[in-house]
């Protein structure tokens, strides 16, 4: 079978070079050369991709090997239905290692037709490296490379204001773009470059704080001869991705008519602040998976998919965010709830196995952030403690003990957190449980003993599912608690 390139694919064209974007790895390629795939198909948009490499080791020998081309599988489930779609990515025009070759990186600032910069490092990509130079080829940090290219092409087009880019970066930070800006901006402090690069940074470069969401599983390692079976050619970049597909972008008007997905099907919205779109994808798909964990472990589930199929721990969740976590959102409930319905159907995808195990790290920092403002806000503004939140809540406390019905727990957290709970569970006694737990501000921000009731339902909680299993215990709980 011939190797995936250019020539077995029969594509000898190449797009002009719309974009630069900084990561190789399979999110980005399953998100945004997927989107502006589809966005060259909708309406000729005729946008190649060049990618950087950004860090020493990756996989740009590998992408340059099948001349840019793979295969991306999009499995998932829509209103009850099993959907799979193949498509041929080809809008990867060139992939550069600046490592190895750092003057055809310096020369995508000459791109004549070069508007855009993505890029999705990680996590920790977008960050300032007080070690980084001018003269460094390259640099160490993303911003700093960034930086390095931005001040290229000021140069090469002599402050040409017609030729500044607009930089949408994708990664999993709050302010993304603000971020990435301020340590740029601090790169041309350090670096003593000329006011005129800033003046041409501020003025002719816009920044776009991003919202992305897709489970992108990757490289199917573990069936790849059945991924294989269904080319025509051997492929060894082959991506897999859910079909959900969501990508919100502060801009305005200006940004709208340079990226007019609104001509394509993919959900992608263009708006003035994503901060009401982030508190939505935390508190219901991320607050539910949190909610979920500790809960779903004790009660023998091992999988995502297992906990919303299963009659009991499906209506609990299903109630946590349907009856308790949408009802402390601000948004348009119509688009909560449809929101919410796509969620549990990406939950239930059955060709994702996302075990609750990988997602139970951190939970104690992870529930302040995902479940505890929803938690918080329903008794805000209904005067009562959300019932299933509260009996998730009291599932996390008891899933820090480690040991449940004589076996071990996998919790996951920082040493002095996992000390910390096994000296609070070693006094045995549900009220001292409790409080200790809840009036640990280092936990939670504040002191959750003066919530009302607060301590009462998980005091009651912990006792009935200690006694009576989980499922016996939440009716127990429920009917005591909140008759």
């Amino acid at each position: 079978m011939n190797v995936l390139n250019r020539e077995t694919a029969n594509l000898k064209a190449k797009l002009p070079i719309k974009i630069v974007q900084f990561g190789e790895g399979n999110f980005l390629r399953a998100f945004i050369e997927y989107a502006f795939q589809e966005l060259n198909k909708a309406i000729d948009f005729n946008a190649g991709i060049a990618v950087v490499q950004p860090i020493e080791k990756g996989m740009i020998d590998l992408i340059n090997n099948q001349d840019g081309l793979y295969t991306l599988f999009m499995k998932g489930v829509k209103k009850g239905k099993e959907i799979q779609e193949i498509e041929l990515i080809e809008n990867i025009v060139k992939g550069i290692n600046p490592y190895s070759n750092f003057n055809d990186f310096i020369g995508l600032a000459k791109e004549e037709d070069l508007e855009f910069i993505f890029s999705n490092t990680t996590e920790a990509g977008i960050a300032y490296d007080e070690n980084d130079t001018l003269s460094m080829q390259p640099p160490n940090s993303f911003p700093a490379k960034l930086t390095v290219l931005l001040y290229e092409r000021y140069k090469y087009f002599k402050g040409d204001l017609a030729k500044g880019l607009r930089i949408i970066p994708c990664e999993l930070i709050n302010y993304n773009a603000k971020t990435l800006k301020e340590i740029i901006l601090k790169y041309s402090e350090d670096w003593k470059l000329e006011p005129a690069f800033n003046t041409w940074l501020l003025e002719s470069c816009s920044f776009h704080n991003t919202l992305v969401d897709r489970i992108v599983p990757g490289y199917p390692s573990y069936d790849i001869d059945q991924y294989n079976a269904q080319l025509p050619y051997k492929d060894n970049l082959i991506v897999t991705a859910e079909s959900f597909f969501l990508w919100v972008i502060e801009g305005g008007d200006a940004l709208k008519a340079k990226l007019p997905f609104d001509k394509t099907h993919l959900d992608v919205k263009i708006v003035d602040d994503l901060q009401p779109y982030r508190t939505r994808k935390v508190r219901i798909l991320n607050g539910a998976h949190t909610a979920m964990v500790p809960l779903s472990l004790l009660y023998g589930n091992t999988t995502v998919k297992q906990t919303v199929d299963h009659k009991f721990t499906g209506e609990v969740i299903h109630k946590a965010v349907f009856e308790e976590i949408i009802d402390t959102l601000e948004m348009d409930n119509t688009s909560l709830n449809n929101f919410a319905e796509e969620v549990f159907d990406r939950f239930r995808n059955p060709f994702i196995v996302h075990n609750l195990s990988s997602i139970a790290l951190n939970s104690i920092s992870k529930f302040k952030v995902r479940v505890l403002p929803s938690l918080l806000q329903y008794v805000k503004k209904n005067n009562k403690l959300p019932l299933n939140l509260t009996f998730a809540f009291a599932c996390l406390i008891r899933y820090y003990k480690g040991v449940w019905k004589g076996e071990t727990l996998p919790v996951q957290d920082s040493d002095a957190i996992i000390a910390d709970f096994l000296k609070i569970w070693a006094t045995n006694n549900y009220t001292e449980i409790a409080n200790a737990v809840l009036s640990s501000a280092d936990y939670w921000g504040e002191d959750l003993t003066k919530v009302e009731n607060l301590s009462a339902a998980i005091i009651l909680a912990l006792k009935e599912m200690d006694e009576n299993g989980i499922e016996k215990g939440y009716s127990n709980y429920a009917n005591q608690h909140y008759a």
